[in-house]
Formats: C-alpha cells, structure tokens, sequence
C-alpha cells in the first residue's frame, strides 16, 4: 500500500496545524527534497481542509489528521486525502474508510483499544498521547502481545526521544508537529537530525 510503504520509508509522519500565514509550497518542497512523502494536515483549524486543497498537486501523500466525525471524513476525502488520522477509534469512520480504501489510522492507548481495532480489521495504529504515558516502553510490550500491529506514536515526541523509538520492532513511524516549527532551513535540519536518531540516511 502507498500510504505504509511511504511511511515506513520516510519512518517521519510531520504534522501541520494551519493557522494562516504559513507558505505550504515551501514547506512541501522541503519535505520533498529531504525525502518525507507525506504530511498530516489536521483539521483542528477550519484552513485545514483548504490547505489539503492546496496541496494537492503537491507531490506528497496527504493525511487528515484530528478526524472527529464520519461528516469530517468524508470533507477530508473529498478535499484530497488519502489517509485519515483520529484522535480515538472512531468506528463510523473505520467502517467508511475500508469502504473507499482509505488508510485509517486511529489512536489507542491501552490493550482493550487495541484489540477492538484489530476487531475492525486495522492493525496500524496511532499511539496517543506517546509521551505522557512511557510510549516507548508501552510500544515495547507491545510487540510482544500484539506482533502484528505497527504503531505510530504522537504526542509528546521530541528529538531528544527519538532514540527510545528507533529500535522498536513495531514502529511504523514516528509522528510530530515539533519537526515543523521555525523557517525552511529549521524544519530541514530538524528532519535530517530525526533521520540520523532514527538511523535512516538523509537525503542528497
């Protein structure tokens, strides 16, 4: 699948809140050049779905994130995306997801979460909030109960943690906004350094 092999390629899933004034076209081209596919665009904003719009001859995959309702899945999909994020399972959404063969990744947190996806036949999975609640350390047991789900951890995660997450044997990728804080050149060196802590080679 696009969406898993970009993810596990790239093993960085940033994470964009819109608020206006940001130059999308930049920040793509960066995520591009530095070999990140794909951006999670959140609808925590109403320029959310704009900027999916927008982006959409961008070259990347783009995710919704912060997918609340089945009435935001379906905005989001028209708008363009191709993956959709929540921030808990939301069945409504699993169910029309694998209708229109869309990659749903919901969040989970404890051992009776992940079980009920795996009920509805999803086994990537969002762990949030991460960091608040010793995710590397969850993930970790994780593995060994749940060997089939992969994980991608968000909320919370700075550089500093990275290391804890790279050698877990059920990460997917890890998710963050913290990669696109500051200019260009910021969130460039931000992603080679991610990169380098996830032991992937940077790009060019």
């Amino acid at each position: 699948m696009e969406v898993l092999d970009a993810l596990a390629k790239a093993r960085l899933l940033p994470l964009l809140t819109v608020r206006g004034g940001e130059d999308l076209r930049a920040l793509a081209q960066v995520l591009r050049e530095e070999g990140v596919g794909l951006l999670e665009i959140t609808l925590r904003t109403p320029q959310g779905l704009e900027a999916l719009r927008v982006l959409g001859d961008s070259g990347l995959l783009l995710g919704a994130g912060t997918v609340r309702s089945l009435e935001e899945a379906k905005a989001a999909m028209a708008a363009g995306a191709r993956f959709l994020v929540s921030p808990g399972l939301k069945e409504a959404v699993a169910c029309l997801a694998q209708e229109e063969g869309v990659p749903y990744f919901p969040g989970v947190l404890t051992p009776t979460e992940v079980e009920r996806a795996l009920e509805l036949g999803l086994s990537v999975l969002k762990f949030f909030p991460a960091e608040p609640f010793q995710g590397a350390q969850v993930l970790r047991a994780y593995a060994e109960v749940f060997p089939e789900v992969r994980f991608l951890p968000t909320g919370g995660i700075k550089e500093e943690q990275l290391p804890l997450y790279a050698p877990l044997p059920n990460l997917l990728a890890v998710g963050g906004s913290w990669l696109l804080a500051g200019d260009a050149a910021s969130i460039r060196g931000r992603i080679r350094r991610a990169k380098a802590l996830l032991r992937l080679p940077a790009q060019g």
